[in-house]
Formats: structure tokens, sequence, C-alpha cells
């Protein structure tokens, strides 16, 4: 699809930098894609809740000890 945007020079600038991409074009369907992904996972988290019973990293590495043969 072809969209003219007023881009602001300085934000395009960064965008192009932080991201690594190459062309405008290519910054611009980056962050679109980001923006994307961070609604559906923030969507997801909504219906999903959250949980007290999510393991920490110790307790992680411990049940995978248990269950990794050595």
């Amino acid at each position: 699809m072809k969209t003219t945007l007023d881009i602001p020079e300085e934000i395009m600038a960064e965008a192009l930098r932080t991201s690594g991409a190459r062309t405008k074009r290519e910054a611009v369907v980056r962050a679109l894609e980001e923006m994307n992904r961070r609604t559906r996972l923030a969507r997801l988290a909504a219906r999903l809740g959250n949980s007290e019973t999510f393991m920490d990293l110790q307790e992680l590495k411990k049940l995978r000890s248990r269950e990794m043969p050595k």
C-alpha cells in the first residue's frame, strides 16, 4: 500500500539508527510490526491475567536439573 507520511526528521533518524534499518520504509515496517506484536501481547496478558505461581529463575533451574539426566 502506498502512503505518504510526514514523519519528523529527528524521529526517523533515531528509528533508522536504533533499528538498524537500511531504508525509511524498513524502519516504518519494523516499527509497525513491533507495535502490533506489543498490542497482541498486552491483549493476551489482559485476558490471561497474572499469577502468583510463576517460577523464578532458581526454581526453574532446580526443576530442569531434576528432569534432565546428566
